[in-house]
């Protein structure tokens, strides 16, 4: 969630509303293939209270790509399982990736700010060391004869 207050009544992609019968129709699935790859946990719908199931678009959207694996790609359930758990899993983590890149970058903008006001309380008397030119120059120097004082 992301810590925003829903409408109760807002429809969203995972909205569970639909029942076995509308799903089996969207999907293109007969109601006991539903039934199946629920009890194998490819696609698990929400429950009523008298645990009826209620599929989402979400659902009907995944009921749909494992039908296309099992058909199209001649993947077995077992594999197309593993592979939606994959989805999941790399889903998980680029959203991970995404809240620790936010936070780094947080941390980035309030290091700048700080280097700022250092350098904005930096004394103005003070006057920034130029390195010296090397030269071939000679230089002689003598110290002072100290005169006596008889």
């Amino acid at each position: 969630m992301d810590g925003r207050r829903r409408n109760p009544y807002e429809l969203t992609e995972e909205t569970p509303v639909y029942v076995i019968s509308v799903a089996a129709q969207l999907s293109g699935l007969h109601p006991q293939t539903l039934r199946q790859y629920d009890r194998l946990g490819l696609v698990s719908p929400d429950r009523t209270a008298g645990r009826g199931r209620r599929y989402s678009a979400r659902d009907i959207e995944l009921l749909r790509q494992v039908q296309q694996l099992s058909q199209d790609e001649g993947i077995n359930l077992a594999g197309i399982k593993r592979i939606i758990e994959l989805e999941n899993q790399v889903a998980a983590l680029q959203s991970r990736v995404a809240e620790m890149q936010a936070a780094l970058d947080g941390a980035a903008a309030a290091m700048q700010q700080r280097e700022a006001a250092v350098h904005a309380s930096y004394r103005r008397d003070l006057v920034p060391y130029q390195e010296v030119q090397q030269t071939s120059a000679l230089v002689v120097w003598r110290p002072k004869r100290q005169q006596s004082s008889d």
